[in-house]
């Protein structure tokens, strides 16, 4: 028995450590653990819900919109407040273009290095990737002799800049399976993916006031009233980005798969999903969301959300005691003690949903998506079937390989939405509809804000009194990915994840740090607390890595 560790993972965001042992070739076991500390909801005690709602947007600069939304309706829920069309388009709006950026730096800038090697572009014939890209149907923008060029520079001067530091010599240099003219395609298209993600947070920008913590997702609607020369923007972005994505996404996805199939073996995880869902419908339900809400069982069975079956277990994190608190009445003190894999070994707390480990993220919007029939994911999965050749086989999607695939499905749909809602939008601003603001109907109440990050499912929740704020929980979606073992003794999804997991170079596990990657985790998101009035300093807690 061997054990491997990855720490720091890498093309992440936040301090992540994986510790796995290896028999016989596979993982055997494995610990994830949440490095870094924070404690984002005593930042807004006593504040207003208008504060929070720009306050909680610092806990990440790659989802800040996600949290606003999450902190605007849990306000306005507390207020009594429904918002108004226009105020639901331009949301959807802002989020869409943070959910398009998202997911383009996740698939070509983070997780694309675990199966492209640019390295091995230099081996390529410039025509020849000209014809393979037209055979699969993928797009051509780069000049493909002058991308080949850069590159021989970049390793004749030793120096490989943005591509450094990977494992593209894992198992021997066998671990990398593409052919060397795909290799300079997915190449040319993840520095294309920078411009692209660049474009989605102008579209953030133009509706939000800047990019990243945007300014006008406010408890009450939005603080942006389009003009036509900002419509006029918005409306080049929008089909400029789709235009990409439906061109470049899914036929690069295609393109890669075949050569990386035994990747839909391995990585299923607890096989449970959560999904709150994203993007309002004019009816403001969350089943009837564009990505609708649902809870996933081990059956592939769809159930609506319940809030009260939601809870959190601390007796494997450093934190005092070993409770199990329920919603939303969630209570934590800090305790670091030491990393141990037999005790405590993160800063992430452990969420459960009817007491089980349940995963969130994009394989699990999709799949509560599936269940309730929304034609576009449902058309676009079976075809994604068929093309791996699982026709109907919605369980292969439950692995490594699957959960990095169906996402790209999203981003499609997603694209295509903002178009449709550019149209509203105008439409709309056309027929005289001024309406972006509401007043609320009272200063106390409660109320909780089920939304989704790119990441997974986002939940906010606070109390009201006479317009400050005087209870705040946040459950973040990489929370419930990276959560440790609970008061069960069940592990946490990306830790069942990573069991069975083959592993040929235990220096580098490729194929472990490929399905970290599939879960897009954030530990900047995953680990946040609520001191209760004990006086303890933020300060004096110490990682077990040494960072205060």
């Amino acid at each position: 028995m061997t054990r491997s560790v990855i720490d720091p993972v890498t093309r992440i965001e936040g301090h992540l450590r994986i510790e796995m042992e290896v028999e016989n070739g596979k993982v055997s076991d494995a610990w994830v653990s949440g490095g870094c500390f924070r404690g984002m909801e005593l930042v807004v005690q006593n504040r207003t819900p208008e504060d929070a709602a720009q306050i909680v947007q610092r806990i990440c600069g790659v989802c800040p919109v996600s949290h606003a939304h999450a902190s605007a309706i849990a306000a306005e829920k507390a207020y009594g407040i429904k918002i108004s069309n226009n105020a639901r388009i331009i949301r959807n709006l802002i989020e869409g273009a943070q959910f398009l950026h998202s997911h383009i730096l996740w698939f070509y800038n983070l997780a694309a290095l675990d199966y492209v090697n640019p390295l091995n572009a230099l081996k390529a014939d410039a025509a020849d990737a000209y014809d393979l890209a037209q055979a699969a149907g993928t797009s051509i923008n780069s000049d493909f002799n002058v991308l080949k060029e850069r590159l021989t520079n970049f390793a004749d001067n030793g120096q490989l800049s943005i591509f450094s530091g990977n494992w593209f010599d894992a198992e021997d240099g066998t671990a990398y399976q593409l052919p060397p003219e795909l290799d300079l395609i997915c190449t040319a298209h993840y520095l294309e993916a920078l411009t692209m993600q660049a474009k989605a947070s102008q579209v953030s920008a133009l509706l939000g006031g800047k990019m990243p913590h945007v300014m006008t997702i406010i408890p009450g609607g939005t603080a942006f009233v389009p003009t036509d020369q900002k419509l006029d923007d918005l409306k080049g972005l929008v089909d400029e980005i789709y235009t990409w994505v439906a061109t470049t996404m899914i036929p690069d996805t295609l393109a890669i798969a075949p050569y990386y199939m035994d990747a839909l073996t391995w990585g299923k995880g607890c096989g449970r999903y959560i999904a709150w869902g994203v993007f309002e419908n004019k009816s403001m339900e969350m089943a009837d969301r564009y990505l609708p809400m649902g809870v996933v069982d081990d059956k592939l069975n769809l159930s609506d959300v319940q809030e009260n079956l939601i809870t959190e277990y601390m007796g494997r994190s450093w934190y005092k005691g070993d409770a199990t608190m329920t919603s939303p009445y969630f209570v934590t003190e800090p305790e670091y003690t030491s990393y141990d894999v037999n005790d405590r070994y993160t800063w992430v707390k452990c969420p459960a949903y009817d007491g089980k480990a349940c995963e969130a993220g994009g394989l699990s919007r999709i799949l509560a998506a599936y269940k309730r029939n929304v034609p576009f994911v449902k058309e676009h999965v079976d075809g994604l079937l068929d093309a791996l050749g699982a026709p109907g086989q919605i369980g292969v999607a439950q692995s490594t390989l699957g959960r990095t695939a169906v996402r790209q499905i999203e981003t499609l749909y997603i694209a295509g939405l903002m178009k449709e809602w550019t149209d509203e939008l105008v439409e709309a601003v056309k027929s005289g509809d001024s309406e972006y603001f509401r007043e609320p109907a009272t200063i106390t109440g409660a109320g909780s804000g089920f939304w989704e990050a790119p990441r997974g499912a986002l939940y906010h929740s606070e109390t009201v009194k006479d317009g400050k704020i005087d209870g705040y929980q946040i459950i973040i979606p990489s929370t419930w990915n990276l959560a440790p073992m609970n008061g069960n003794g069940e592990k946490g999804p990306l830790e069942q994840a990573l069991i069975g997991v083959p592993v040929g170079d235990v220096e580098k596990p490729i194929n472990a740090l490929r399905t970290v990657h599939s879960f897009d985790p954030c530990t900047a998101c995953a680990v946040h607390v609520t001191e209760p009035a004990t006086g303890k300093s933020f300060e004096t807690v110490t990682s077990p890595w040494g960072v205060k």
